[in-house]
């Protein structure tokens, strides 16, 4: 990799020349084939990586199951830098989606790199918060999505049936079938029928039809709004813990950026006693 693609990079961007090269030095080649797998969630991380060519889909498994695509990068992206920071096992699986050339960067060769300049770190910080955000963004869709399946899979026939008497009876289409069934009432008892009249003035049977209507209409509205309010819960339980899930990634950030500071400021001091 040559410096210029290396400043591809949104992380070493502001390398300088001497830094850069140093960096590129640090760095080895592999070729992958579309649909390798470079890791999975789970294994130890102990490399970063730098897509010189191809692409690379950056997934994880949901608890349902299935597979949920966080994101896919190209040239000049960069994945696996999490791993690097605090050593722990990887996050997410890193699948190649298309033949791919990628530059690694060992863990060992990336912390001495680091420690030797603290803006690099400084950017892979604000990196690694842009990142969380469009994660966080993702999983936030992804939530309400899964309201509305768990919602959907729990429906019966006569919850099915609550929900479309509910939406007609809250609708002009219900004001305006109303209006025409008194007038037609109206229309057929007073004047069409003359003396076969089923209900004369002052309409007692449509005042026993309406009651029945009015009876039957308010507790399925209401079996509606119950399922409507469970609905609200779930989704206010997933909207707090994915804001939990953030706060508590903020703090790790956070954590991290005083440990690299402490470093930084020892390292400036070990150099003026030296």
């Amino acid at each position: 990799m040559t410096t210029d693609t290396l400043r591809h990079v949104p992380l070493f961007e502001s390398l300088d020349n001497e830094a850069a090269g140093e960096l590129c030095h640090l760095l080895e080649s592999l070729d992958s084939k579309a649909g390798t797998f470079l890791c999975r969630a789970g294994d130890e991380g102990d490399a970063m990586y730098v897509i010189e060519r191809g692409k690379v889909r950056i997934c994880v498994r949901t608890t349902q199951g299935h597979e949920l695509t966080l994101s896919e990068l190209g040239r000049g992206d960069f994945f696996g830098e999490m791993a690097l920071l605090d050593g722990q096992r990887r996050s997410a699986d890193a699948v190649v989606a298309e033949d791919a050339r990628l530059a690694v960067l060992s863990r060992e060769h990336f912390l001495s790199f680091v420690r030797s300049s603290p803006n690099v770190a400084l950017g892979l910080l604000s990196a690694l918060a842009n990142r969380l955000r469009h994660t966080d963004e993702l999983l936030r869709h992804s939530a309400t999505r899964n309201v509305n399946v768990e919602e959907a899979a729990r429906l019966t026939l006569a919850d099915r049936a609550a929900d479309k008497i509910a939406e007609f009876g809250g609708s002009w289409k219900f004001i305006i079938f109303e209006i025409g069934l008194f007038l037609l009432w109206m229309l057929l008892n007073t004047w069409l029928l003359a003396d076969k009249v089923f209900d004369p003035y002052p309409y007692v049977f449509l005042n026993l039809v309406l009651g029945i209507i009015c009876g039957l209409q308010a507790p399925i509205i209401m079996m509606s709004q119950n399922r409507q309010s469970h609905k609200d819960r779930l989704r206010a339980d997933l909207d707090y813990q994915l804001n939990l899930k953030n706060e508590l990634a903020l703090n790790e950030i956070l954590e991290r950026l005083k440990t690299l500071e402490r470093e930084h400021l020892q390292l400036q001091s070990d150099k003026r006693f030296e």
